[in-house]
């Protein structure tokens, strides 16, 4: 029997900390989906990593091993036991790991409810498994299907409408150890979507000048065009600290790029002057000890959690709208997945049909001579209809089967009675 299997790690059960292990490298998901597709238990599989989240998502016949094989690798990825993040693993089966991908797409599993990355982030990651052919009939089905409900979401809830970003957090928290951001200094590294937006909401609080640092200079120069900015490179990081006072850093190092020594001798440059840190990246680009230095704030993503509360209870109100759009969209789902289990009875039937069809005409032919190719046409016109009349009530009644008790039974009873295997001999 064919299972769903979804196992993974989120904001909620695993701190930064673990999970910028097993993110740390971008090629993790290629390593991953490649992985997947040589584990013989594994049919189809999908890996998602960003930074609030690593899971795989696969369609297995043998659950156990499948899941076995799956933990294994997240250990691989990120080098930790597995005895270390067993306990902070999410493991959804069948109609839950259904529920869960679409509530993932739907951003009503983010950080931020109605925050709208999360959905390019899984369209991102199931192009790379349709690029890897990790992805199947059922997994395209369902992620697809994820996608119509993520659109149901934001256009019949007001969920998106009440979100506010991880961009809009980190501007707030900006403005309680500032105050007025007017005439402040923005350093903007790494060019994210999140990291963009941040720098965009900072704009329109004042700030005087950002300079936008990427390890790729055309794509600084890029960036700081659209904020009116000015593109510096990344050796000049170490000398920005000594002008700006807000840096928002958001790229895809594996290591720390902003070092505690680093910072404290900027800070004595400084005269102690206030300098805060927006981490957004995962990994992490700042070193967490460089948040133990005098007048020096580090904020990472999981330090935003507590500044998301705008708008709270609009946001639940409306969430609630969308579970029922969910719940409504799984049972739908799921019938069509219980239909499967009909379908080679149903292609064995028309097979059949078909077979029987083509050698009666070709019997047939043999005694009324040469046809015109009008008196050909209607003879297969003919015959095709009468053999699809024939054979369309036992299928209709296979798939309104499909999702009953009694399924199975109804499959036996119709490869008997057409005789669709190849064992089933006169004599029963």
């Amino acid at each position: 029997m064919i299972t769903i299997l979804d196992i993974g790690m989120n904001h909620e059960t695993a701190p930064v900390e673990l999970r910028e292990c097993i993110a740390r490298d971008p090629g993790n998901a290629s390593m991953a989906l490649a992985s997947m597709r040589e584990v013989s238990t594994i049919r189809e599989g999908f890996f998602l990593s960003t930074c609030n989240r690593v899971e795989a998502l696969c369609i297995t016949e043998h659950p156990d091993e499948a899941r076995e094989s799956v933990i294994s690798l997240l250990s691989r990825l990120g080098n930790v036991p597995e005895d270390n993040f067993l306990s902070s693993l999410f493991n959804f089966e069948d109609g839950e790991a259904i529920k869960h991908i679409f509530r993932v797409a739907s951003s009503l599993d983010s950080m931020v409810v109605g925050e709208p990355q999360i959905l390019g982030q899984i369209k991102d990651a199931y192009f790379e498994a349709t690029r890897e052919k990790t992805s199947g009939v059922i997994l395209n089905r369902l992620l697809h299907k994820a996608f119509h409900v993520a659109k149901r979401v934001r256009t019949e809830t007001g969920v998106s409408d009440a979100a506010v970003s991880i961009s809009y957090a980190a501007v707030e928290l900006a403005k309680k150890i500032f105050y007025d951001l007017e005439d402040k200094k923005v350093l903007l590294i790494g060019a994210g979507e999140m990291a963009e937006l941040a720098a965009r909401h900072l704009m329109n609080q004042g700030v005087s000048a950002i300079s936008v640092a990427n390890r790729t200079f055309e794509r600084a120069v890029q960036v700081a065009e659209s904020f009116k900015g000015n593109p510096v490179s990344f050796e000049e990081i170490m000398g920005q600290l000594l002008e700006v006072d807000i840096v928002i850093s958001s790229t895809a190092s594996t290591e720390h790029i902003i070092l505690h020594d680093d910072v404290k001798g900027s800070m004595r440059k400084r005269r102690n002057r206030p300098l805060f840190f927006i981490d957004i990246a995962v990994p992490r680009d700042v070193e967490p000890r460089v948040n133990n230095l005098d007048n020096v704030y580090v904020y990472d993503i999981d330090d935003l959690k507590g500044v998301i509360e705008v708008n709270m209870d609009q946001r639940l109100q409306e969430a609630v709208k969308a579970e029922r759009i969910v719940e409504e969209e799984v049972i739908k789902f799921e019938k069509w997945l219980k239909t499967l289990a009909v379908v080679p009875t149903i292609v064995s039937l028309k097979e059949k049909a078909e077979t029987i069809r083509l050698a009666e005409i070709k019997k047939s032919l043999a005694g009324l001579g040469k046809l015109t190719p009008s008196q050909m046409e209607g003879v297969e016109n003919l015959t095709a209809s009468i053999t699809e009349k024939i054979i369309n009530d036992p299928i209709l009644v296979l798939k309104r089967k499909a999702d009953r008790a009694t399924r199975d039974t109804y499959i036996d009873m119709m490869r008997k009675l057409f005789k669709l295997d190849s064992n089933d001999g006169e004599g029963e």
